[in-house]
């Protein structure tokens, strides 16, 4: 059974009912669902499928390629492959026995073929542009977990592949209301607040809310997973970053330095704090990160593109530098004590921001705004003599000329807006006008995780948003 996934599917069908060859693409960080999702949609509908292994040299990627040919079709009279070239000769041997209308060939982990030295981009190159892209009947599907791979060796090839894929299909996280459809399936018994608490810790990583236990509270799961060393994800940082980079050392000192910063850091700033080199390659390990999903990257108003800011978003590399990589001797009780702390406090904010973030249309929706066109953005100013400094992570400024502050607030029990708070907000929103043109208007907006606890100041801001109301599709 596939969870959402409507658009990705869509896609995939549409490229299957071309009447042209197709090339098709599909990438995104790893436990996302990317095999799933291919396997699901097309059952037992491939001419050839092969997966490629970690770590194994050329000759052995070669012979276990041929045993896959072999095991799908292709005449034992063959001689087996010497090279990739080699290879896919056979495999265009094997694809024109096929009488299906509609050759599907899936190549997953692609990354994984190309070991040192084996030619592999080449040849493959050469079967696309030399065979299969002048017929009118292959659909060439290939993913991977080492999305750089993809990202620099395939979109930003600059040789044979240079423009050559046809669709694009990045897989996203799951949103909240897919975490619950997935919950839900899953038949496991856990609320809305207790699928946020989930969601801060994993993000909608599928493969991780699948290893969920029914007959554990989420404080238990998450103890159990990921901070005690026996878990079955207590080592999935380091294997989630070594699958997806070829060279993971930068881009690990990369989210660490941003790790340790909420609003973000300037290029500048993270090449200081991760003593990184000034050079060409530090812009790729970022546009890297961001096309991943696990960073973006954003402008404050009026502020130069050099000034813009890079924002850790994974909610699971957020977790990892605040706990798991400070959990040591953890028993069964270490999450439940770490919940009564401040640092708990602190970074329950901060998550809870990420998720904002990440559904930023649910927002617009839940105030009333689907169908005005708006940027979303950031905004900071230093103190001076006339203000103190003021950071608001979230801003909707919109084509009506409202400009709406998000306030977010996470708070399982509800959240009471005291009168210290109020001051603090309308404090903020004083000192936001004073850059703003007298053309546009401000209005708070207050996003909390269980609602709003209502008293005298609650009726100050009147536009509120839910948890509940992040869950929309």
């Amino acid at each position: 059974m596939i969870i959402g996934r409507k658009e990705e599917i869509a896609k995939l069908k549409r490229a299957y009912h071309s009447e042209y060859s197709e090339f098709v693409a599909v990438y995104g960080r790893r436990r996302i669902g990317k095999t799933f999702l291919i396997r699901e949609t097309f059952k037992d509908g491939f001419t050839f499928q092969y997966s490629g292994v970690f770590k194994a040299s050329n000759k052995e990627q070669l012979e276990l390629f041929h045993k896959s040919l072999l095991e799908q079709g292709l005449d034992p009279s063959e001689d087996a492959p010497k090279s990739w070239f080699d290879a896919f000769y056979l495999l265009e041997h094997l694809i024109k026995k096929s009488t299906e209308p509609r050759k599907v060939i899936f190549l997953d982990e692609l990354p994984w073929m190309d070991s040192r030295n084996s030619r592999f981009i080449p040849a493959f190159e050469h079967f696309w542009n030399g065979w299969a892209s002048a017929r009118k009947d292959i659909l060439l599907i290939i993913c991977g977990s080492a999305t750089s791979w993809i990202i620099n060796k395939i979109f930003r090839n600059k040789g044979g592949l240079y423009n050559r894929v046809t669709f694009k299909i990045r897989l996203k996280q799951f949103s909240l209301y897919e975490c619950e459809e997935l919950v839900q399936a899953l038949r496991l018994p856990f609320n809305r607040n207790m699928i946020i608490e989930g969601y801060m810790v994993m993000g909608g990583v599928p493969f991780y809310w699948t290893k969920l236990a029914k007959n554990m509270s989420m404080g238990q799961n998450i103890n159990n997973l990921f901070l005690n060393e026996e878990g079955e994800l207590h080592n999935e940082f380091r294997y989630l970053y070594s699958s997806m980079f070829n060279t993971p050392e930068k881009y690990i000192k990369v989210v660490e330095a941003l790790s340790g910063k909420q609003s973000g850091l300037t290029r500048d700033e993270i090449i200081s704090k991760a003593s990184l080199s000034n050079n060409g390659h530090i812009s790729q390990v970022l546009e890297d990160l961001i096309e991943c999903g696990f960073v973006r990257k954003y402008c404050h108003t009026g502020k130069h593109l050099k000034d813009a800011l890079y924002q850790l978003m994974d909610c699971y590399t957020l977790f990892y530098y605040q706990f798991v990589r400070l959990a040591h001797g953890v028993d069964e009780e270490y999450w439940v004590r770490k919940m009564q702390t401040p640092t708990y406090n602190t970074w329950c904010g901060i998550a809870f921001e990420r998720i904002c973030l990440l559904h930023t249309r649910q927002i617009k929706s839940a105030i009333g705004i689907s169908g005005i066109l708006a940027n979303l953005y950031s905004w900071f100013v230093k103190k001076n003599e006339d203000h103190p400094g003021v950071q608001i992570d979230l801003i909707i400024d919109r084509a009506d000329n409202v400009i709406n502050i998000c306030e977010m607030k996470y708070a399982p029990d509800g959240y009471r807006l005291t009168s210290s708070e109020l001051t603090k907000i309308r404090n903020r929103l004083s000192v936001f006008k004073l850059y703003i043109p007298r053309k546009k208007s401000a209005q708070p907006v207050l996003i909390t995780s269980n609602g709003v606890i209502q008293n005298n100041n609650s009726f100050e801001i009147p536009l509120q948003v839910t948890g509940d109301q992040l869950f929309q599709p």
